[in-house]
């Protein structure tokens, strides 16, 4: 099966003396769901901005589904920024159809369904809603496309605890099981769940790329407790 995500030889150099990423190798094969993890300045943020297409490598090749990101590979890629990037003027149902106008793989009946179970007015600017419910409504917009290879950077770090079981069940109920999701995030606990593989990334290198039935099988312990354990300051 060809991979969905794959790296070789992967380094990302800044400023010409700084590596985010150092030879880096990996292979993701569909359908699963994955956890990007490690400390701040790790190199995840690097990685993900290679993904789509955002960065250019300094050395080795990175391929989504066999091609060198670009406008080919943003069909078949959804991606969650940490940061917000919808207009603040744009009303929420405008903003729906937006994404359906620019994405064919797009489903506006899914987008509304998620906004009337988080209680989100569709009439509404998006200047006019809090930081956390800004988070919700973006999230839903990535999740409404049936992409190959979803890219989530942070997607429960702004929300209140009681959304984040039904932003996770968001997550799991709304892609194709064909299809891969790589999550980032600093909260393991709350996302260990849904997780099937786990990848520790660590001074821009991959320490860790085990399942996580692996671990807790080979470890004997969670993911959140091994993480702590690798990253020990």
């Amino acid at each position: 099966m060809k991979p969905i995500l794959e790296c070789k030889g992967l380094s990302k150099k800044y400023n010409n003396m700084y590596y985010a990423l150092t030879n880096l190798n990996l292979a993701l094969a569909p359908g699963q769901i994955v956890g990007l993890l490690g400390p701040n300045g790790s190199g995840k943020s690097t990685l993900i901005k290679l993904i789509n297409d955002l960065l250019v490598p300094t050395e080795g090749m990175i391929l989504v589904d066999g091609m060198t990101p670009g406008v080919e590979t943003k069909k078949i890629v959804s991606y969650l920024p940490e940061r917000s990037y919808l207009d603040p003027a744009m009303k929420i149902k405008d903003m729906i159809s937006y994404f359906a106008d620019f994405y064919e793989d797009f489903v506006t009946d899914r987008a509304c369904h998620m906004m009337t179970d988080l209680e989100i007015d569709v009439n509404a600017r998006m200047r006019t809603l809090s930081k956390g419910t800004k988070e919700k409504v973006q999230l839903a917009l990535v999740m409404s496309r049936d992409a190959r290879l979803y890219i989530l950077d942070e997607p429960i770090g702004g929300v209140d605890p009681a959304a984040r079981d039904y932003i996770l069940r968001t997550i799991l109920t709304n892609y194709n099981e064909d299809a891969t999701i790589l999550l980032s995030t600093h909260l393991i606990t709350d996302i260990e769940n849904i997780l099937d593989r786990v990848l520790f990334l660590k001074q821009g290198q991959i320490v860790l790329n085990q399942t996580v039935d692996e671990i807790r099988m080979n470890q004997g312990k969670s993911v959140d407790a091994l993480f702590r354990e690798v990253f020990r300051c």
